[in-house]
């Protein structure tokens, strides 16, 4: 059984499922000329899809705070009825006629009824049934599963959280509808427990801590999705960088760089053009000819790799490169740090011989799983992508030979380096296979963070060859790679990850120097310098402020080590360190403070 198949057999599933129609009984009874579109469940709850129409000025009507307060409270009432939930399946003109006041059931009846949509109006493989489940006076078009009634359901298990407008089908061009997102656990402990780590997930908002911690802004004048580093902000992206050209140099990496803009031509050949326009920037003209602004970097990976001839003994040729990169994300996806318009890569391009590929593949996989390592990343997966038959030629390659090989090559090489996987159909490159990575972080937030992706169809456009063994040209395989993400997402992950408590080698400010009158701004002065010059991150904070003030200061900017210097101090060449975390040190001696602080750095220690 595929695991999507076990968690559709979940009483989880079944008990969130089920909610969504409890909740779409209550509005169609408090509501009584609303419009259904459709409810699933979803990873942590379930929602529904309304349209309560126009108001009297043409606007979509919306639900109220209060709504949902009247809503969730006849559901609740629903829930003590004990109704059972009852199955059928029934014809297509049964399904319309019992429908035949629902539009967008109607349509997606219709779907059913020819074949290779399901009941939420997505493609599927599956032969069509129309069937209804029906709980006390309600019923609704669906295949299930349910709980068997609804006193199986906790009605302390399950809350109302949001409204969301939702175009139906997620096409623009259709209605507006209102979602309502609700959030369903087995008991009301785990639900608590869920309420308490949104609670602390609003805390950890990337978007919350880069502007406390003076990480990074965004200004209108320069442009939506377009960041602009602050001081402590570049720190944070020139030590990722230092560590990825660290990791790549041992792995044999070459780097290389390229130009921010390129000729039309280049997107035509490898491909992008006209597939992949709508993301990117429109083009510019001068002198008659067409350019962009570069979406990716491999098209200027593989011109690198084609400026001279190969042979096997070059193989594997490993082009890196820190590349913006620049791709028009539509205003209303733009999120912070994780969807932006101008973004920093941590890319790379292999190119080797199928003999080499999975030694290859594993190698980026295992580079994965060291930074996950070093950045306290617990829980993560592996998705492969796959294909789906019938995007050949349209949304995939129209190559279903080189398909199949390539996916089953990336299958051996993942149960080969023994690392586990999950498989997901129909959502490949247009070029080849990928593992999509996703991460959770340390209070249970998902992100997806890159992906490592197996080119065979646009090496062969670019007229990529080697010189095998026999003496017979070859086109090399080309593994896309960008493990740490962008430096826009992993910064925007690790605000989250650690709240903005970064490790000692990754902090924009990793010392203060706190003198307790102004009478040790002198030695609090030469101290700062004398850190630096070891290259420690460090500042004398020398304001007016009272001691306190500024270690409170310290605090808030989450600064690892706060030095305080007094008479004392100055006297027998030490501080007195508060470290983050509250605890004291008195009388260390500089050098000591030194030598430790530098140790943990080069280590990359995640020990205070």
């Amino acid at each position: 059984m595929s695991n999507q198949q076990d968690a559709k057999n979940s009483q989880l599933y079944k008990l969130r499922h089920s909610l969504a129609h409890v909740m779409a009984q209550a509005v169609t009874e408090l509501y009584p000329d609303v419009k259904l579109g459709i409810g699933p469940p979803i990873d942590t709850g379930f929602y529904y899809d309304f349209d309560l129409g126009k108001d009297e000025h043409s606007k979509p009507r919306t639900f109220t705070p209060e709504d949902l307060e009247a809503i969730e409270k006849r559901m609740r009432q629903i829930i003590g009825g004990k109704h059972k939930f009852e199955y059928r399946e029934v014809s297509a003109d049964e399904a319309r006629e019992l429908f035949k006041d629902q539009p967008y059931k109607i349509e997606l009846i219709d779907g059913l009824a020819q074949g290779g949509i399901d009941e939420y109006g997505n493609e599927t493989s599956e032969k069509p049934v129309i069937s209804t489940y029906r709980q006390d006076t309600f019923e609704d078009l669906c295949r299930g599963p349910h709980v068997e009634a609804t006193n199986q359901i906790p009605s302390d298990g399950f809350k109302l959280m949001t409204v969301a407008g939702a175009y139906w089908r997620g096409d623009e061009d259709n209605p507006m509808l209102q979602r309502i997102y609700g959030t369903a656990w087995a008991n009301k402990k785990e639900l608590n427990q869920y309420l308490e780590m949104l609670e602390e997930a609003k805390k950890r908002d990337h978007r919350k801590l880069g502007k406390e911690l003076e990480i990074f802004t965004f200004d209108e004048e320069v442009g939506p999705g377009l960041p602009l580093w602050l001081p402590r902000g570049a720190v944070l992206i020139e030590e990722l960088e230092k560590l990825a050209k660290e990791m790549e140099q041992k792995a044999g990496y070459d780097r290389v760089r390229t130009p921010h803009l390129t000729k039309e031509d280049l997107f035509l050949r490898s491909g992008h053009l006209p597939y992949y326009a709508e993301s990117m920037f429109p083009p510019m003209e001068m002198e008659g000819v067409r350019y962009y602004i570069k979406p990716m970097n491999c098209p200027f990976h593989h011109k690198i790799f084609g400026s001279k001839p190969r042979s096997y003994r070059d193989l594997p040729v490993r082009l890196a490169e820190y590349g913006t990169c620049y791709r028009y994300e539509k205003s209303g996806e733009l999120f912070g740090l994780m969807r932006v318009r101008s973004m920093q890569m941590n890319d790379a391009h292999i190119y080797c011989s199928e003999e080499q590929f999975e030694s290859e593949f594993l190698g980026v996989v295992n580079l994965y799983l060291e930074y996950f390592k070093l950045l306290n990343i617990e829980k993560y997966v592996m998705r492969l992508s796959t294909h789906h038959k019938k995007g050949l030629g349209k949304k995939y390659v129209d190559n279903e030979r080189l398909w199949l090989k390539t996916e089953d090559m990336v299958r051996r090489a993942m149960e080969h380096g023994g690392v586990p996987y999950v498989e997901v159909p129909d959502e490949a490159a247009f070029y080849g296979p990928k593992i999509d990575v996703q991460i959770w972080s340390a209070i249970g937030r998902e992100f997806s963070l890159a992906t490592n992706q197996v080119d065979f169809a646009v090496p062969p456009r670019f007229n990529l060859t080697f010189v095998n063994q026999h003496g017979q040209e070859e086109t090399p395989l080309c593994i896309h790679r960008a493990p740490l993400s962008t430096h826009e997402r992993m910064v925007g992950f690790l605000l989250e990850q650690y709240a903005g408590r970064f490790p000692v080698w990754l902090s924009p400010d990793q010392a203060v120097v706190v003198p307790i009158t102004e009478a040790h701004n002198e030695y609090a002065d030469t101290l700062a310098r004398q850190l630096r010059a070891a290259n420690i991150r460090a500042q004398a904070d020398l304001g007016t402020e009272r001691m306190n003030a500024k270690i409170r200061q310290a605090q808030l900017l989450q600064i690892p080590y706060m030095l305080v210097v007094g008479d004392q101090e100055v006297a027998n060449s030490t501080v007195s360190l508060r470290k983050r975390d509250g605890s004291r040190q008195n009388d260390l001696p500089v050098a000591e403070f030194i030598a430790q602080t530098q140790q943990r750095i080069a280590s990359r220690s995640s020990e205070l």
